[in-house]
């Protein structure tokens, strides 16, 4: 068993495999680690299985999705916000000062 490949799912598909530490009680772990045993597969590989199974399930979870369109509204509020500031600042133009100050010095 290698705790780094899994064979279920290519390392590539899921990106770069980063470390995550995570505090669970010591009857946990002891059911984690007789269920990786009986599947013949690393705690590592248990572990990140039941994870995406978990994102899988929550994907489809009414009260997830309501919660991401408020997020998602929240975050284009914000967006809007920092764009009107911007602009604001710098005009309608959308050029920072400093675009315009080497346009000015390329005139000259």
């Amino acid at each position: 068993m290698s705790e780094n490949n899994s064979a279920e799912v290519p390392a590539v598909a899921l990106g770069p495999v980063r470390p995550l530490a995570v505090r669970i009680t010591d009857g946990l772990r002891a059911q984690l680690d007789v269920l990786a045993q009986l599947n013949d597969r690393s705690l590592t590989e248990e572990i990140r299985l039941g994870l995406e199974a978990w994102v899988e399930t929550s994907k489809s979870d009414p009260k997830v999705l309501e919660r991401a369109e408020t997020v998602r509204a929240e975050i284009d509020r914000e967006a809007k916000t920092k764009q009107d500031a911007i602009k604001a600042i710098f005009g309608t133009s959308g050029g920072t000062k400093a675009q315009t100050m080497r346009s000015k010095a390329a005139q000259e």
